[in-house]
C-alpha cells in the first residue's frame, strides 16, 4: 500500500546535519528531474532575488526564504517528516509513534514535493520554499516539469494507493489510468445538521489522524475493499464512491463531525 500526502508550505529548518545528498533520496527514477529543479531554483534565487520572491509568492518580510533557497546545497538536511509542519503533520505526530510504527509509516507514505517530486518520511531534505503551482525560468510550471515523471513512478508502485494530496500536488503527478482500479482518492467531509462540506482544518487534521491510524494498524489492506474495512474498523465513517470518469480513481469520503 502507498499513501500519498501533500507537503506543507511552512517548513522547519533542521538546526544541524549534513547537507542534502540527492543520491540518498527514495524514488530513484526522479533523480534527474530533481537535479534540474534544484539547480534552477538555486540559480533563480541567487541571480534574481526580487523576481524570485514574487514568483514564489513571498512578501517583503520573507526575503529570508529566498536567501535560504539560494543556499540549499549547503543547508542542513533533516527527516522530511520533521521538516514538513502544519495541521496534517501535527495531527500525524510521527515523533510519538513507536519505532515499529515509524518504520511502517516510512514504508507506507510518500510526500509530494515541488522540489523533489516524491520523498519518504525518513528521507533527509533541507527546508525550502517552492509551491506546486510555481513557474521557474527555463523550466516552466512545476506540473509540466513533474507530471510525467511522478505519474510514471506511481505506476511502478505495487498495491493499493490512497491519494490524500491537495489539488496542486495531484497536478504534479496524477494517478495514471492503468492503476486507477487499485487507487482511491480520500476526501474529508464535515457533516453538520445533515449537510456535508469540505473544511480545510477538518480535512488536514483528519488526514493526519488517518495516516497515523494506518501506520499503527496491524492489518495491511491489499484491495480498496480491504482499505474501507480497515478504516471502518479504526473508527472512521468511510463511504466509497464510484470514479467520476473512466480511468479515474474511486473516491472514499471520510465523514467527520466536530474535531
Amino acid at each position: 500500500m502507498l499513501i500519498l500526502l501533500p507537503p506543507s508550505e511552512g517548513k522547519t529548518p533542521p538546526p544541524f546535519g549534513a547537507p542534502l545528498d540527492l543520491a540518498t533520496l527514495s524514488f530513484d527514477g526522479l533523480a534527474k528531474t530533481r537535479r534540474g529543479v534544484l539547480s534552477a531554483l538555486i540559480r533563480f534565487c541567487s541571480s534574481e532575488p526580487a523576481t524570485a520572491a514574487t514568483a514564489l509568492g513571498l512578501g517583503p518580510t520573507q526575503a529570508g526564504h529566498v536567501r535560504a533557497n539560494a543556499s540549499l546545497k549547503r543547508a542542513p538536511a533533516g527527516l522530511a517528516i520533521d521538516v514538513y509542519t502544519g495541521v496534517l503533520f501535527e495531527a500525524l505526530d510521527a515523533g510519538s509513534l513507536r519505532s515499529a510504527d515509524r518504520r511502517r509509516l516510512n514504508r507506507l507514505v510518500a510526500i509530494s514535493s515541488a522540489l523533489f517530486g516524491l520523498v519518504r518520511p525518513d528521507d533527509l531534505i533541507p527546508a525550502y520554499r517552492l509551491s506546486g503551482d510555481t513557474c521557474l525560468p527555463t523550466l516552466g510550471t512545476m506540473p509540466a516539469v513533474w507530471r510525467e515523471h511522478v505519474s510514471g513512478e506511481l505506476a511502478q508502485q505495487p498495491g493499493v494507493i490512497l491519494d490524500l494530496r491537495s489539488g496542486s500536488y495531484v497536478a504534479l503527478g496524477p494517478i495514471p489510468p492503468g492503476i486507477a482500479g487499485r487507487s482511491v482518492v480520500g476526501r474529508v467531509l464535515h457533516e453538520h445538521e445533515g449537510k456535508r462540506s469540505i473544511v480545510s482544518h477538518h480535512n488536514k487534521a483528519t488526514k493526519g489522524r488517518i495516516v497515523r491510524s494506518l501506520a499503527q494498524a496491524t492489518t495491511h489492506p491489499k484491495t480498496i475493499a480491504d482499505l474501507i474495512d480497515v478504516l471502518v474498523a479504526l473508527g472512521y465513517q468511510a463511504e466509497l464512491q464510484a470514479p467520476r470518469r473512466q480511468g479515474a480513481p474511486s473516491l472514499v469520503d471520510i465523514i467527520v463531525g466536530e474535531v
